[in-house]
This record gives C-alpha cells, sequence and structure tokens, in this order.
C-alpha cells in the first residue's frame, strides 16, 4: 500500500522546518495504523506496520502462530493453510507474517497519518516552548495583553505563546487592555496534558528587581546590591540596598538624576511609589533607614520581645512614620523582619517665665 511519494515529500519538509525525527513520526504513525488496521478489520490481530520514508510505501502484515488446532483465528493458523499461502518450509510452533492490504484501508491510512503528524507537531511545538521558558523562570518578559474579560487575562509573549495573568498576580489598580505591552515576571511552567502552562506576575518583588537591574547599571554591574524588597503592588515599595564601592551613592544612584530612573520604573509600575534605603548590619539603623522618609527621634529594643522596637518620631514625623493606612510603618517591617512600635515624642523646650513663677508659689505654699 502507498501512501505516495507527495507523503514522503511533505514528511521530509515538516522535519526539516519543525526539527522532528522522521524517525518519531514514522514509529508514531505505525503505532497508529496498527490501531486503526485492527478497528477496520474489526478483531485482536497481532500487526505489524512498516513505512518507508523514502517513497511512502506501507507494508502491514498480521503475525500468526502456526498450530495443529486454531482455537483463536486472530493470531492463529493451521499449517494447512499456511503452506497454502506459500509459507512452505514452516513447522507448528513458527510465526509467519501475512501481508495484508485490505480494500479501502487506504483513505484510513492516509487519514491517520494525517492525524498523527498534526499531533506531532503540536507535542513537538509544545516542548519546544516549555523549554524555551522553562529556563527562563525569574526572568522578565514583555507580552502584550491578548484577552482580558470573564476575570481572565492573557498576555501573548510571541506569536505561538501565551501565559496566564492570574487575578492574584496582578496589580489591583491597573487595567489590562487588549493590545497594551507590558513587562512582566515569569512566575511559573508547567507541562500540562493541554501543552505548557505559563504563568506570568505584576506583583512579584522580583519584578521590580528585575527592572531596577534594567534601569541601573550599578545593579546590572553589581557594584549596588539590591539586600531585599518588599511591595505593595501599585501603590508601595521598599528596596534596601548596598554597596562596598565608598565612591559610589547607592540610594542615589538607584534614583537617578531628578529621580529619573526611579520615575521610570514607577510609570512602569501603575504609578507605585519606590523608597530606596541603605541597608545596614546595625539592625536598629537598618529600622531607622527603613521608615525614611520620615526622620526618627530615638530607637529603643523591646528587651522582653524577640526582634521588636520601640521608635520615637516627633509628632510633625508621626504620621509620616506610620503612612496611609500604616502602609510606610507595616512595609518598615516586612523589609527588616523586626517588630516596630511607632510613638510620639514631644519637644523638650525651655521654662517659660510662667513655668518659673509657678514653681517658686509652689515652693513657698509648701513651706
Amino acid at each position: 500500500m502507498q501512501l505516495g511519494r507527495d507523503f514522503a515529500r511533505a514528511l521530509a519538509q515538516i522535519t526539516k522546518e519543525r526539527g522532528l525525527s522522521q524517525e518519531v513520526i514514522a514509529s508514531s504513525l505505525e503505532a497508529a495504523l496498527i490501531s486503526a488496521y485492527k478497528k477496520f478489520q474489526g478483531g485482536n490481530q497481532d500487526v505489524e506496520v512498516f513505512i518507508d520514508t523514502e517513497n511512502g510505501d506501507i507494508s502491514i502484515c498480521e503475525v500468526k502462530q502456526i498450530v495443529d488446532v486454531v482455537t483463536s483465528p486472530d493470531v492463529q493458523i493451521s499449517l494447512e493453510d499456511a503452506q497454502s499461502q506459500g509459507f512452505v518450509d514452516v513447522a507448528e510452533g513458527d510465526y509467519i507474517r501475512i501481508e495484508r492490504d485490505p480494500e479501502n484501508f487506504g483513505r484510513i491510512a492516509a487519514q491517520t497519518a494525517r492525524q498523527v503528524i498534526i499531533q506531532r507537531l503540536k507535542d513537538a511545538e509544545r516542548q519546544i516552548i516549555f523549554e524555551e521558558f522553562s529556563d527562563r523562570v525569574g526572568d522578565l518578559v514583555t507580552g502584550v495583553v491578548f484577552k482580558s474579560e470573564n476575570d481572565q487575562v492573557l498576555i501573548r509573549l510571541n506569536d505561538r505563546t501565551e501565559a496566564i495573568l492570574p487575578r492574584e498576580e496582578r496589580i489591583v489598580s491597573e487595567k489590562y487592555i487588549p493590545g497594551e505591552r507590558m513587562k512582566l515576571y515569569l512566575l511559573d511552567v508547567r507541562q500540562t496534558t493541554r501543552g505548557p502552562r505559563i504563568v506570568v506576575s505584576r506583583t512579584h518583588p522580583g519584578l521590580l528587581r528585575k527592572l531596577l537591574e534594567l534601569e541601573v547599571p550599578e545593579i546590572r554591574e553589581g557594584v549596588i546590591d539590591i539586600k531585599n524588597i518588599v511591595r505593595e503592588a501599585g501603590a508601595r515599595a521598599k528596596i534596601a540596598v548596598q554597596t562596598l564601592d565608598v565612591n559610589v551613592d547607592p540610594v542615589g544612584a538607584c534614583v537617578g538624576n531628578n529621580g529619573a530612573r526611579i520615575k521610570s520604573i514607577s510609570k512602569e509600575l501603575c504609578g507605585e511609589k519606590v523608597d530606596v534605603i541603605v541597608w545596614s548590619s546595625d539592625p536598629l539603623q537598618y529600622v531607622r533607614n527603613a521608615l525614611s522618609p520620615a526622620k526618627i527621634v530615638k530607637i529603643e529594643p523591646i528587651l522582653e520581645q524577640e526582634k521588636a522596637v520601640t521608635v520615637y518620631a516627633r509628632p510633625d514625623q508621626l504620621s509620616l512614620a506610620i503612612g496611609k493606612a500604616g502602609q510606610n510603618v507595616r512595609l518598615a517591617a516586612r523589609l527588616t523582619g523586626w517588630k516596630i512600635d511607632i510613638n510620639a515624642l514631644e519637644p523638650e523646650r525651655m521654662p517659660t517665665l510662667h513655668d518659673i513663677f509657678q514653681d517658686i508659689i509652689e515652693e513657698e505654699g509648701s513651706k
């Protein structure tokens, strides 16, 4: 039976263009044809299929054992019948291969070949996509919003690859408009029965880290080290940085001239405010820095609690230290890993004449 030279040429072209092995396609096609043949014949035959990828020829054989008494005609044959079909030099117990070319099976074979090749192409593309992106987990990727409806947001990463942006990985205040291009953090890649499942994020701290590496050469080159990042995505973030180069101001380098670098990052993150602070090995100093931009007067460790401090700020700095809805102190606590309790510290003042006279009156009255 022939699928023809057109099939052979098409197979060769597919293997060249898609990087698929002819052996892989041929073995898959052989298995599919065995199944199709058994279904076509309506039996439980022992079938072997051989495909010549050079000219498209297909041979189908039923394998039968020669027995004295035939009890299962699908897989057994008598010695007399075997000899009548041209198998002369055989004996009981031997296996023979009887070539078959059933009428009208050519159409089924061609259709099966088409289905197998299409499926193999899908499987190969899925594997290519999986291998391409599984090695990039934790990287920055750029995508275009492809679909945003019924609580589903899909991002197109390239012509053949889509990613999922789950609800918990979205910035609450951000709108996802089809056709809009944005940067994302590649969170996870998993192989499923329906192909690779790629998950991206707009809220992960890693996205801010990658944007900083992109925007700040000193970070990219290792001159400045990011020690920690915490985010309340779309609202505010805090970054602790360090450098061993005395000639580099780590905060200034991250912020840029007139705040250009940090403004660019903030714009990419839907207006998220980004505080850059200097990391310190002294935990009390680290907490003080983390509460920036508020000015802290005094910090005292709470001895009966582990990793807890009481922070004192002047009344005019108290709201700044706490932040809107407690955001500043909450992020500072997450950044440093310390529990922070903030109190107002009333400013000391010089005694007035009224105070002096009041003290004299009290002293005279006590005599």
